[in-house]
């Protein structure tokens, strides 16, 4: 390691003026993706990145080895029940894996007479008598990279809208395949979004696209087997903040467009049965409020899950709206309880069903229709800490719920829980295999004190016996803390890896993301944004008072804007940790934001602030992100990757990053990783995938001296 001369990027004075502020930014070229010059110092990076931990080639084979050992690589999903049509067949859905295969194979198969529970073969091979639906293995033959955007079966059961990705960029190509005979359409249409749906008749596609800065904003409309050139925008979205999403709603009464910024949504409804129909709105925008529609077919009526005047959202009711923003007045259903965060409602003929979260926790709660509010409960779950949401649940006539379990040390779990009798049925765990024991694990909550006082809680999870000692572990501590995404408890057979070598595993549910509800997410925004760091920063600290671990045993861990984090407390605390890994890391956030031509930046203003209009939001970004704080100081070893066709957060802002850590903090052991054909999720294919994360886990446990 000591031999090998890291790359050297070259020096190009670019001037950047805002505010009456100069800045010189030396590496600014590496933003052209299509200078020579690029390609050839990335390239030169990952060279050196495989050299500089050549060394432990053989525990990534080892850890990937665990990983492929403990995993039932050949398995199935639990099916899904789907009727198509009322008097229409009934099918079995589910998706399956093969051994050897990279990619997930979709299938159905009808429902048998007197079939009632879902069938699940233990040992994961193919229902009798299965239809193939798509082989995501068959598509990806011949390219580097492959991606599902779509999978959406019309009403009627006949046709397939799907659409694939062969770059990692997220712009997908749309198709449309006839079930009866397997064969794709003539239709086909580039450049789509996640995101379709389906007329009533199956007649008619609606889908997405996206502009010049890959924000989805256009609706169009498709008639099935017209060409391409006849399909008609639907709804266009103007103003620059807002996102679009399309989808039928689970009733089949009604198309759903829903136009959002951060702050601000607005509902549009077209006629399931009159896909000619102009889009309805429902309630014109109001900036800062937020509403989620609900069809409730059964009440006939709109359900309107909102945050007018209610911080952490209430539910209400609503008519179907006769004409644009007709919809009445919003009728209490639930009214708003502060520290109780309303995150959706499901509507199902007999039973709502409330997904929320409260101290720290998820939950999901039912409401007989009809019964009043005293007869809602809650479904309830033994362990401390967990996450419960809600399954795959496509019809609306049913009583029975499909839903999602899992812990630090419990598997992904698979439940229907019956919604008049309330049996809890277990319907499948994740098998972990190689004599995995939960009970040989042990997780716990902690509570850091945050610098304001605040109290921010840790989810840890680590061996029993690792603790016999009674002495420090290594430990690596994960962090996010941005968009109100919440870092839940979740299993994760790769990090057994970690765990079955004494190392304790830690998730920061730093101020930013949404574990403690919405004021959690508003105090680490825009000018509360440093609360994220100085959050994480108490938790190792927290850490190491408690007896956990030390900061030479510590390694931290983030991805996207939780890399925004690891970088940030690189700057703020490089002495608490013995490595930091930053994947896809929002870096060089300050650049990307004054720049509304990059993809995301316009919708980036509220939750970041808009630099290019404010000085106050210019200085306070600048004093914080990381790229422009870098400083010859000691920094502890760094691990960035990226991806060349990453859209979400470009690959030059790590590559930027690393390369002013060797100029301006020389004497540190910083790697750059870019996979050079894929974006922002890392490479495709199971097995791809379990050889990026064993790269990323041998890197950590040399950094936590179990290299051996």
């Amino acid at each position: 390691m000591t031999d090998l001369r890291p790359p050297v990027a070259k020096r190009v004075p670019t001037q950047r003026v805002h505010h009456g502020d100069t800045v010189v930014d030396e590496y600014a070229w590496l933003a052209n993706q299509d200078d020579p010059d690029t390609i050839a110092y990335l390239t030169a990076e990952n060279e050196y990145t495989q050299a500089a931990t050549a060394h432990l080639a053989d525990l990534r084979r080892t850890v990937f080895e665990e990983i492929k050992r403990r995993t039932q690589e050949t398995d199935l999903s639990v099916p899904v029940r789907k009727r198509h049509g009322a008097q229409g067949p009934s099918y079995w859905y589910y998706s399956r894996t093969e051994e050897g295969r990279q990619y997930a194979i979709h299938c159905r198969r009808e429902v048998r007479p007197g079939e009632v529970d879902p069938p699940i073969p233990a040992d994961g091979t193919p229902l009798p008598g299965e239809q193939v639906l798509l082989d995501g293995n068959v598509l990806a033959e011949g390219h580097e990279f492959f991606a599902l955007g779509n999978l959406n079966v019309s009403p009627d059961g006949r046709w397939l809208a799907y659409s694939v990705d062969f770059a990692g960029d997220e712009r997908f190509t749309l198709r449309i395949r006839d079930l009866t005979t397997g064969e794709d359409l003539p239709d086909e249409i580039a450049d789509t979004f996640y995101g379709s749906a389906w007329s009533a008749d199956a007649s008619t596609l609606f889908y997405l696209t996206v502009d010049e800065t890959w924000r989805p904003y256009r609706v169009w409309r498709h008639r099935v087997g017209a060409p391409t050139s006849a399909d008609e925008v639907v709804y266009e979205e103007t103003d620059q903040r807002f996102w679009v999403g399309v989808e039928l709603t689970r009733s089949q009464r009604f198309i759903q467009i829903d136009a959002h910024s951060s702050v601000t949504s607005e509902v549009r409804l077209i006629p399931a049965d009159d896909p000619a129909a102009p889009p309805r709105l429902v309630a014109p925008r109001r900036q800062g409020v937020e509403y989620h529609v609900e069809d409730d077919r059964t009440g006939n009526r709109l359900l309107i899950l909102h945050n007018h005047e209610a911080e952490d959202f209430a539910l209400a009711w609503a008519d179907v709206p006769a004409s644009d923003g007709d919809a009445g007045e919003w009728k209490p259903l639930i009214d708003h309880a502060p520290g109780t965060r309303l995150e959706g409602v499901d509507a199902f003929a007999g039973h709502l069903v409330v997904s929320l979260r409260r101290d720290g926790l998820t939950g999901l709660r039912v409401l007989p229709i009809g019964a009043g509010d005293a007869a809602a409960f809650d479904v309830s779950f033994p362990e401390p800490i967990y996450r419960v949401e809600l399954g795959s649940n496509p019809e609306y006539e049913t009583s029975m719920l499909r839903l999602g379990y899992t812990s630090l040390v419990t598997p992904e779990s698979v439940y229907d829980y019956d919604l008049t009798s309330g049996e809890l049925v277990l319907r499948k765990r994740q098998p972990v295999k190689d004599g995995y024991d939960p009970d040989d694990y042990e997780q716990h909550r902690e509570w850091a004190v945050a610098e304001d006082g605040t109290r921010v809680p840790i989810s840890l999870v680590c061996r029993k016996d690792a603790r016999a000692g009674g002495g420090p572990l290594p430990l690596l501590l994960y962090g996010y803390g941005s968009y109100e995404a919440s870092m839940d408890p979740w299993f994760a057979i790769p990090r057994l890896s970690l765990l079955n070598r004494g190392v304790a595993f830690a998730v920061a549910h730093v101020r930013g993301g949404g574990e403690m509800g919405r004021r959690w997410y508003e105090d680490g925004k825009l000018f509360a944004k440093k609360n994220t760091f100085t959050d994480f920063v108490a938790c190792a600290k927290h850490l190491v008072a408690r007896g956990w671990t030390t900061p030479e045993r510590m390694v931290a861990r983030g991805g996207s804007a939780g890399g925004l984090l690891m970088g940030a407390v690189a700057n703020l605390a490089p002495e608490l940790f013995a490595g930091i890994v930053a994947q896809v890391p929002f870096v060089d956030m300050l650049n990307s934001i004054l720049d509304p031509s990059l993809p995301l930046t316009v919708i980036e203003w509220e939750e970041w602030g808009n630099p290019l209009e404010s000085p106050e939001v210019y200085e306070y970004l600048k004093s914080y992100s990381p790229y422009e704080n870098v400083a010859d100081r000691p920094y502890p070893p760094i691990l960035a990757m990226t991806g060349l066709n990453d859209t979400r957060v470009r690959y030059h802002e790590p590559a930027k990053w690393i390369a002013k850590l060797r100029a301006e903090a020389p004497g540190g052991t910083y790697l750059l990783k870019t996979e050079m054909g894929a974006g922002h999720g890392g490479k495709s294919g199971r097995y791809n995938a379990w050889e990026e994360e064993a790269f990323v886990l041998a890197w950590i446990l040399d950094r936590l001296g179990l290299a051996r």
